[in-house]
This record gives structure tokens, C-alpha cells and sequence, in this order.
């Protein structure tokens, strides 16, 4: 087999040739490849594994600039922003290593598809739908593995050989990849590739013209090649699963036990009552404060975390690192450099904490761990209190 074709699985449905062009994310090779495949093929649609979010994200390379990091941090999406910025460093950096762009194929099968005037059909699922669906089907303990496993391939110095990489693409490595995947993460799989496939296959079969052209990330190749042959309701694996009502009722549950335990020990002991309340401010306060300096934030910014921490922790509506966050923003606002450094600095663990954008994101999340843990802490000595004190 030909190195040209060697990545390329052809289908014929009916009247309609599909071709499918298995490449690795960072690869010259891939790129290459799908350059000259829609050149020779000249096919009527081009499918490239994006969705719409990633597509302009790749058409506009600068978005950054125009954030608005006080929005981020009102609409509750610091944590999610953090993430995204993690897990692109990773690719940004495997990329970096071979000297190409993240994601250069799909940018090429864009391009390609312009040039040779195919239509353009973008195949993936909203990653916010998939990150809805992954989220739904693991528990905490499966939350906390992945999320563990995440930051450590960011932040690994780990390097891989591009022949490593191009080995990717075989379906001997392929079937093992998927298989550690399912080993570590059971009920993973389903979500990040087996509806994907799924979907990738109706959109596919979907687009128009005799001749499809689909690039495609070589880990859903093998599903695909199942999945065309059969039909497959988008709606319904669009449709993202009912939040659970427990966290809302424990979010609950936990301040008004709080606060009901103390006001009754108020009532038979106030000195008792009193030695609760100091213990519940210092917990929370000190731990949310902890996790505030951990990121390196601004004086003022530690000393909101501090005195919000207690208060916040007895409303779930609202997060002390929202108020720290929006403190490091007004003293330590982010200026065009910093936006403009931002992919660069994110394939860092040092850049992560010198840039303004990420150390802002850095201070809300820390924040907000610490002073959840003081509530567990400050929470367990407060009942400790009332019993010895009953």
C-alpha cells in the first residue's frame, strides 16, 4: 500500500464515494496528505472534525483580544475558559515541538476546500455538548481522575518522535489507545467517541455531492467505518442530559444545617455559639485565602477572599473566588500584550501563573477551592463544638 493511501479508508454508499483520511492532530504528514487527496479527488463536500465554536476559533485566531474577563468571571465560566486554555496548550505544544500550527490539517482541508470550491461541512458535535455528556456520565471519583489525568499531560515534559505520532494513525495502535481508554475510564468512551463517531457518520453521509472528503482525528476512523452504515437521530445525541438535583439540594442542605446549629447554640450557650461563628470565619476565610495567594494574587484581592469566604459559603448562588477574581481584575487588569502573549503562555506551568488572564482564572478557581474545603473543615468543628456543648 502506497503512503499516500495508507491513511485513506474508501467507502462506496450506493451512488456516493466517501473517503475518509485518518490523520494525527500535530502532523506535517497529515496536512500534507490532505492537501494532495482534495487536490486529485476534487470532491463536491470537505467534513472536517470541528464544530462551529472551534471553526471560528481558527478563523480568528485573535479572539482572545476581545475578552472580557469581568463577563467570564459574572457568567460563571472561569473554570470552563481555564480548561479549554489547558487542554490547547497541550496540542500547542506537541505542534510547537514539530514546528506546524494545532490542528494545521484541519486549517488545511478548510483551505483546500475554498480552493478547489467544495463545500465545507463542518462534522463534530458542539464540544460543549460533549463536555455536558462526559460530565453527566461520571461521578465525583470519575470527575476527579480526569480531571487529574488532564493537568498531567499538560503539564508533563514528556516528548513524543514524530515516527511515534505517525504510528498513531495504524489500527493496531488505535485499538490499544481506545482500550487504555476504556480501562480508565469506562463510561468515557461513549460520549468522547463512540456518539461522536456516530454523529460524525450521519453528518458525513449527510453532506452533499457524490464525492465526500472527510478529515478526520484517526481515533474515529474504526467507528465510522461502523457507524455509516446506519442511520443515526442528531437531535437526539445533541441533546444535553438533566442536571442532577442533588448538588443543588446539598448546596443547600450544608448552609442551613450550618446556620441552624449555630443559632441553637447561641441560644443555650452563647459563648459557645460565639467560639462556632469565630471558628466557621477563620476556617473558611484562611483556607479561601490560602488558595488565593497560592496563585500569586494582589494583597487586597487575598484580603477579599478572606473576609468573603464565610459569608458566601452559606449561599450556593454565589463563590468567594467571584469576588477575589473581580478584585485581581481591577488592581491587575489584563492589557493587549497579555492577550497577545496568552497561547504562548499557556504551554506553560510559569506562564500560567505571569500571565494576567490566567492568573486572574487561577485566583477564582483557587479561591473557591479553598473555601471549600474551609467549609468542610470549618462545617465538621462547628458540629464538633455543638456536641461537645449539648
Amino acid at each position: 500500500m502506497s503512503t499516500m493511501e495508507e491513511n485513506i479508508t474508501r467507502i462506496q454508499l450506493g451512488d456516493k464515494e466517501l473517503i475518509l483520511i485518518g490523520t494525527a492532530h500535530v502532523s506535517k504528514q497529515s496536512a500534507e496528505q490532505v492537501k494532495q487527496v482534495i487536490e486529485d479527488e476534487q470532491p463536491d463536500s470537505v467534513c472536517v472534525e470541528l464544530d462551529e465554536q472551534r471553526y471560528q476559533s481558527i478563523k480568528n485566531g485573535d479572539q482572545w483580544k476581545n475578552t472580557d474577563i469581568f463577563q467570564v468571571i459574572k457568567q460563571k465560566k472561569a473554570s470552563l475558559l481555564l480548561m479549554n486554555l489547558a487542554i490547547s496548550s497541550f496540542q500547542k505544544r506537541m505542534a510547537k515541538q514539530f514546528g506546524i500550527q494545532a490542528g494545521q490539517e484541519m486549517i488545511q482541508g478548510i483551505e483546500s476546500a475554498e480552493k478547489t470550491g467544495a463545500k465545507l461541512v463542518l462534522a463534530d458535535r458542539n464540544i460543549q455538548t460533549t463536555f455536558a455528556r462526559i460530565w453527566g456520565n461520571i461521578g465525583f471519583s470519575g470527575k476527579a481522575k480526569l480531571l487529574l489525568s488532564i493537568i498531567y499531560s499538560i503539564f508533563s515534559n514528556e516528548t513524543i518522535s514524530e515516527e511515534e505520532l505517525e504510528k498513531m494513525k495504524s489500527q493496531d495502535m488505535l485499538d490499544g489507545m481506545l482500550k487504555d481508554l476504556t480501562d480508565n475510564f469506562p463510561t468515557l468512551k461513549k460520549p468522547l467517541i463512540d456518539e461522536r463517531d456516530q454523529y460524525l457518520a450521519q453528518k458525513i453521509k449527510n453532506a452533499l455531492g457524490n464525492k465526500v472528503v472527510a478529515v478526520l482525528g484517526a481515533a474515529h476512523v474504526p467507528g465510522i467505518k461502523e457507524e455509516i452504515h446506519k442511520d443515526h437521530d442528531l437531535k437526539k445525541l445533541t441533546k444535553r442530559p438533566p442536571k442532577s438535583k442533588w448538588p443543588k439540594i446539598i448546596g443547600w442542605a450544608i448552609p442551613i444545617l450550618i446556620i441552624s446549629i449555630i443559632a441553637y447554640t447561641f441560644l443555650a450557650n452563647p459563648e459557645a455559639g460565639t467560639q462556632q461563628t469565630i471558628s466557621w470565619v477563620l476556617w473558611n476565610g484562611t483556607f479561601s485565602a490560602i488558595g488565593t495567594a497560592a496563585a500569586l494574587a494582589h494583597p487586597l484581592a487575598i484580603l477579599t477572599a478572606f473576609v468573603a469566604a464565610p459569608i458566601t459559603s452559606l449561599n450556593p448562588l454565589i463563590a468567594a473566588g467571584w469576588f477575589a477574581g473581580f478584585v485581581q481584575a481591577y488592581f491587575r487588569r489584563p492589557n493587549v500584550a497579555d492577550f497577545d502573549t496568552l497561547s504562548e503562555d499557556v504551554t506553560s506551568v510559569k506562564g500560567f501563573w505571569r500571565n494576567k488572564v490566567t492568573r486572574i482564572l487561577l485566583v477564582v478557581i483557587l479561591a473557591n477551592i479553598g473555601s471549600s474545603l474551609g467549609t468542610f473543615i470549618g462545617g465538621a468543628d462547628v458540629i464538633r463544638l455543638f456536641f461537645e456543648n449539648l
